[in-house]
């Protein structure tokens, strides 16, 4: 605070401003070393005034070091990432990191300059949060956030330690805690308890877990603002806790369901004087813990079908919630999701939506088009009718490990809409996945927009990406990644990736309960590519992101083979085949077995890792088991025995395909040779009783999953390689 004032002081009088007053000095070093590590002393940076507001970097090579100059942390870690790939041939992705480093670094013979055509740069879905980030320790948010830094991100979703929050706003309100325990969701379902579809499944919340991560957020917040960032909170949407309306009884309360399955949650009426004082309340507290940036996330109506489709109770939420934010804070800004606008498209016609955004004025308000790669709400509405609003790539739906995308959509659409004259305020880009740590050719193809505001060329992309990821140029791997843009990448109509037969709860039909298994192309075209990243094995040097591609695209092609396999099963148990029944059952269940083995050679693809990451958080044993259960909840089952949401979050996991898709279908394919044997139809709705009560079971059992990876990620794809080929 008082080297701000310093600064003003020095603008005031006229006098410029010191060089690195600008800049954190010490955050910024301690990046690069993070990043480039003894290498460190070989780059310098200064400071680079902004270019009309937006946000700019520049690079060149001066007295034997490498300057980064930029107008703030994140503008310099981006000059840093442009220069490690384009000028020492390196990649930084969540798969694999490639960092080749020559003794002398490469000269910047001609200076490089960008300008960043958008202001806002957003970065993180609520889903996010559950389905990839909610077991992080500090170390791994570190490295996100300077893959965010690296990556041009200077607006990030920031929800971690939001339950210790509203404790303490509900504690100071009379509520006790076996009534916050009713409230409070387990860590691996936040998300949807702050988008008040949810109360208290997978509780009780212990308390070292809001205390610890109460801690982490400040942290988080710390690092994110020491690089430039502008950090995104939330706010009070008017979802209560259950006893709400037991202790305020005058107060008006509505019911709201979020249809899958789980019991009513309660929603502040606006009209009522308390929710004011709460929002209010929440911001003052969450400020003194945290700070703030003055940007707010609030999403009242997220898959919830608002009690009333009255233009007047609309425009009254979004004054009330509005109201509550600038109350405590008038410099807020109402940063809202555009999802149930897509989402409950039924409900939400131009007169909803327009009383909903216009109710706040525009320059408090900012929309996120959350799905604009698939489902752009922007140009049916007018643009949000003013509100500056971000272009955003959804893609990933439920943390689902499908190779999937529509690269052509990404590497087009953010400038296509950027210089249409129907865009109005159109404001930034950004990602809202999700579940991320998939699919990162694609991620990286949609940051490459950030500092341009032209469309890219997604074959010239697609070769230089290649060259970073696995240090070298390789005719056979362009060739492969040319038919991945035209089968996997070619986009479709489907949310979220196709996934395998393999992950459904165990059926005859092609078309499996909760689990889209039809694919957007022909399976068949895809497999020349797994013969040319075969091919190029013995020419090119196994860095990290190609053993990292080797495994998922060989996972890819073996999940795709299993739904002819589980068809031929089917044939053969309806033409009463015994014989040719046991045969593909017995190799269904020996490609299970194979692609566990096959994925057990990568850390992103264990299941015993993210149990591992989720007891760590405890401290006691029961804290650990019911992090466990959250964690093995959450991409099973996701509620209950009879929850409709089942298989939503599935994974193609080592330790999940052996321990929960395997017994799945071995108890399928038991009961359906007994019906063959004994000449009877096999009793499936008895076998459905039975496979869900081993779901039970399995998301309560504590079973030990590796944690690190094992085996030779190379010769494991070449011995799979050589069994499967010939039969796909």
């Amino acid at each position: 605070m008082q080297l701000k004032k310093i600064i003003v002081a020095l603008l005031l009088s006229g006098l410029s401003v010191p060089v690195m007053a600008q800049l954190d000095k010490t955050a910024t070093e301690a990046f690069l070393k993070r990043i480039v590590k003894d290498r460190a002393a070989a780059f310098t940076f200064e400071y680079l005034a902004a270019d009309s507001g937006k946000d700019v970097f520049e690079i060149e090579s001066k007295a034997g070091k490498v300057v980064l100059r930029g107008n703030n942390g994140v503008s310099i870690a981006s000059a840093l990432n442009y220069y490690l790939k384009n000028y020492c041939n390196s990649s930084f992705t969540w798969n694999g990191t490639n960092l080749q480093l020559p003794a002398k670094l490469p000269a910047v013979t001609e200076k490089v300059h960008h300008a960043t055509p958008y202001k806002y740069r957003y970065y993180i879905n609520y889903c996010t949060f559950n389905y990839s980030m909610c077991w992080w320790n500090w170390e791994r948010w570190q490295q996100e956030i300077d893959w965010m830094a690296m990556n041009g991100i200077n607006m990030p979703l920031a929800l971690t330690g939001e339950e210790a929050i509203w404790q303490e706003v509900y504690k100071e309100m009379g509520f006790t805690d076996a009534e916050l325990d009713k409230f409070f969701s387990g860590p691996a379902y936040f998300s949807w308890l702050w988008m008040g579809n949810i109360d208290a499944w997978g509780g009780p919340l212990p308390k070292h877990w809001k205390d610890s991560h109460k801690a982490l957020q400040q942290k988080i917040l710390a690092a994110e603002r020491n690089m430039g960032m502008m950090p995104v909170l939330p706010a009070f949407t008017g979802h209560v806790p259950p006893a709400f309306k037991d202790k305020f009884p005058a107060e008006t309360v509505k019911k709201t369901n979020w249809d899958a399955g789980f019991p009513d949650v309660y929603i502040l009426d606006p009209s009522s004087p308390m929710f004011d004082k709460i929002g209010k309340r929440f911001i003052e507290v969450q400020t003194k813990a945290f700070g703030t940036d003055h940007f707010y996330s609030a999403d009242t109506f997220n898959e919830n079908v608002p009690p009333s489709n009255d233009s007047s109770f609309l425009d009254a939420m979004s004054k009330k919630v509005f109201a509550s934010m600038a109350s405590a804070d008038p410099k807020a800004v109402w940063v809202m999701q555009g999802w149930m606008f897509h989402y409950n498209a039924s409900y939400w016609h131009p007169t909803q939506i327009s009383a909903l955004l216009k109710a706040v004025p525009d320059d408090h308000m900012i929309v996120l088009d959350l799905y604009s790669e698939s489902h752009p709400v922007w140009y049916s509405t007018n643009a949000y009718y003013g509100k500056p609003w971000i272009w955003n790539m959804l893609h990933n739906f439920g943390g689902n490990t499908g190779m999937w995308g529509g690269m052509d959509s990404v590497a087009h659409n953010p400038a296509a809409a950027l210089h249409s004259p129907a865009s109005g305020k159109m404001a930034g880009i950004g990602l809202t996945p999700e579940g991320i740590e998939q699919n990162p050719a694609l991620y990286h193809l949609m940051l490459d927009n950030v500092w341009r505001d032209q469309p890219l060329n997604v074959d010239d992309w697609l070769k230089t990406y290649a060259g970073q990821r696995y240090n070298t140029h390789n005719e056979l791997i362009d060739q492969a990644w040319q038919i991945l843009y035209h089968t996997i990448y070619s986009g479709g109509p489907t949310e979220g990736a196709p996934e395998s037969i393999i992950v459904a709860r165990p059926t005859l039909d092609i078309a499996a309960d909760r689990v889209k298994t039809k694919l957007n192309y022909d399976p068949a075209k895809l497999i020349p590519a797994w013969d040319l990243f075969v091919k190029a094995i013995p020419q090119v040097k196994p860095t990290a992101g190609f053993r990292y591609d080797l495994v998922d695209l060989t996972r890819q092609v073996l999940g795709n083979y299993a739904s002819p396999l589980q068809q031929k099963i089917a044939t053969a148990y309806q033409q009463k085949d015994l014989k040719a029944f046991q045969q593909y059952s017995k190799q269904f269940l020996a490609l299970l077995d194979d692609m566990d083995t096959l994925l057990g050679t990568q850390e992103g693809f264990l299941l015993g890792k993210w149990v591992s990451d989720a007891r760590a958080n405890g401290i006691t044993e029961a804290e650990r088991n019911l992090y466990e259960f959250n964690a093995k909840d959450l991409v099973t089952l996701w509620g209950d025995k009879e929850s409709p949401l089942h298989e939503y979050s599935n994974r193609q996991w080592n330790g999940l395909i052996k321990g929960f898709y395997k017994p799945r279908w071995a108890q399928f394919f038991k009961v359906l040779d007994a019906g063959l044997q004994n000449g009877k139809p096999a009793d499936l709705a008895a076998f459905e009783a039975q496979v869900k009560a081993f779901e039970w079971k399995w998301v309560n059992s504590h079973d030990k999953y590796a944690a690190l990876p094992k085996g030779d990620a190379v010769k494991t794809v070449l011995r799979l390689y050589e069994k499967y080929r010939k039969m796909i």
